[in-house]
């Protein structure tokens, strides 16, 4: 064996989960045409060819059980975090994940997202190994969303590294109907993190402009570490609320319905 030849880094995704939530009690346990959240979240990102592991970070007992019973690998973490990203940070300590591995931040309010995303997110940091952090962008193509603070909306530069990030639409067109109306695109929150600089991040002080923003990744912005933006083809829904939750069960019931139809045409 070349002793020259670099290892690939490992790369772990941590599903950050907890039960309480100001919109939607107990989210990772709703049930989705019959399995819970947190499950179909954990089996989507065990079908990730480039994960070689996968885990659920919470401080609640009910999820760790949960994860358990469906024979999933759970973490748990103190009941004090302010943010995921703090959860995620001590379950990559308690893990003893390497310095050097990736790890990938999946939301566990995004059931059906696709595994190419994991992918995108991860592969900028396997492949220069300076790269702090990554994360994913979309172009919007629903109008509305270009208003909606919910939506998240950044620029970025001609390397593909993020110039801001922005609840308020960015870019402002100030002579409308001069030029073209700019593209817009809304960021999704999938991260990847060098496990290092993971517990770097979150030993520095909150940002001045995450604060008014409400931003985590305008702290790394802030202090001067690059964030790598990639624009992926999949957008990604998040459930917020129970009215979420019905729209993505009716979703998986009409791909279902779509399927057996051309089964049965197939015939």
């Amino acid at each position: 064996m070349d002793s020259n030849k670099k290892t690939q880094p490992e790369v772990v995704a941590i599903i950050p989960a907890r039960y309480h939530s100001n919109r939607f009690e107990g989210k990772p346990l709703a049930l989705i045409d019959g399995r819970p959240m947190i499950q179909r979240v954990y089996e989507r990102a065990l079908a990730v060819p480039l994960l070689q592991r996968v885990a659920v970070a919470t401080d609640d007992s009910r999820i760790a059980d949960c994860v358990r019973a469906f024979g999933g690998e759970v973490v748990m973490t103190r009941p004090d975090h302010v943010s995921g990203t703090d959860r995620l940070a001590e379950a990559a300590t308690i893990m003893n994940i390497d310095e050097h591995a990736v790890v990938v931040n999946i939301q566990g309010d995004q059931p059906l997202f696709a595994a190419e995303v994991v992918e995108q997110v991860a592969r900028p940091l396997l492949a220069d190994p300076a790269l702090p952090m990554a994360t994913l962008i979309y172009k919007i193509v629903r109008p509305e969303e270009i208003n909606d603070p919910n939506h998240v909306k950044t620029v970025f530069d001609r390397q593909g590294l993020a110039l801001y990030f922005s609840r308020s639409p960015i870019p402002f067109q100030r002579n409308p109907g001069e030029f073209p109306a700019p593209t817009y695109y809304k960021h999704l929150g999938f991260y990847a993190y060098r496990k290092g600089f993971l517990l770097t991040f979150v030993g520095l002080p909150e940002g001045e402009w995450e604060r008014f923003e409400k931003l985590e990744q305008l702290r790394a912005l802030e202090y001067g570490y690059d964030i790598k933006v990639v624009l992926t083809q999949h957008d990604s829904i998040e459930v917020d609320t129970p009215k979420d939750l019905a729209r993505v069960e009716a979703m998986i019931m009409a791909s279902r319905a779509e399927l057996s139809n051309g089964v049965i045409h197939a015939k």
